[in-house]
Order: C-alpha cells, then structure tokens, then sequence
C-alpha cells in the first residue's frame, strides 16, 4: 500500500478525492529497477500500470527492417518522474504494446492490473475517471508517435538526395 498523500503528487490524480485515492492505494507497491533493467517487451502480458517516482524509463519498438538486418531499436517516448506508463493494464486485450527499459536507477508506483480492473468494475465513477486519463495518456503517446514516424520518414527521403 502506497500513502494517499504520495499519489496525490502524481497529475494521473488530480482529479480523485481522498475516497476514490484509498481504494487505489490498497492496490499499490512501490518498486525499484536498477539502470539497464527491462521492466516489460512488447506482446508480455500487462501485469500493472506504473508511476514513476523516480529515473527514467524509456518507452521502445523494435523496428523490422528485413529478414538479415537485426531489430532497430526506436524510442517512442521517455517517461520521467511525475508520469506515467502501462497503461495496456487496463486495455484489452492487456498486452503491453511497447517494451519498457530503465535508463537510470528508477522507483516506481506499480497498480495490479487484476485488481484494478476489478476495482474499475466495482466502482464505475472511479473506472470512468481512469479510464479518462489512460484515454489522455494514449493519445499523447500517439502523438509522440506521429512525431518520431514524420522525423524517420523526413531522414529517408533526405537521404535519397
């Protein structure tokens, strides 16, 4: 259990009361990875939604450029103290969709995906509110997303002159 008071902290709950932050917190453990650890791949199962207290993680695709060229690894986003990743936890089909590698010594605030799913079913104001920011935070990835594809796409035609 993480105090209230430590997830008030974070913007992914500005807008929970005390009440709706209690129940979360039940479902919360605090985690600690060290630099170079891959929390998750691509395709794992999302077994929680994460905080980050404190590092870096950065959020990456292997990018497939044909059958005798190895994986190019392409960084979507990079999530800092204060924000927030896994949001496949709550999302079917429950995969997560990028793979997640700590860059410096990280501390994260990890949510059981079963048990916040089920929380989410119990208490549907507070699922509805969840499910807001996860709708935030995927659009925002996204548009990180759009960004890096626009700028890779640039390079190649650059380089074809």
């Amino acid at each position: 259990m993480v105090p209230i008071s430590v997830l008030k902290e974070f913007a992914f709950f500005k807008e929970f009361n005390d009440e709706q932050l209690d129940k979360l917190a039940a479902l919360a453990s605090e985690e600690s990875y060290l630099a170079g650890h891959q929390m998750y791949q691509n395709g794992d199962t999302a077994r929680s939604l994460y905080l980050v207290k404190e590092g870096k993680v950065v959020l990456f695709i292997d990018n497939y450029m044909g059958p005798h060229k190895p994986p190019m690894q392409v960084t979507v986003d990079m999530i800092t103290k204060g924000e927030s990743m896994g949001w496949s936890a709550v999302v079917e089909p429950f995969l997560y969709t990028l793979g997640a590698l700590c860059i410096d010594d990280s501390k994260v605030i990890a949510f059981d995906s079963f048990g916040l799913r089920k929380l989410m079913e119990e208490d549907c104001n507070l699922g509805f509110k969840i499910m807001q920011v996860v709708a935030k935070l995927i659009a925002t990835r996204l548009t990180h997303t759009r960004i890096i594809l626009v700028g890779e796409r640039g390079l190649s035609v650059l380089s074809e002159y």
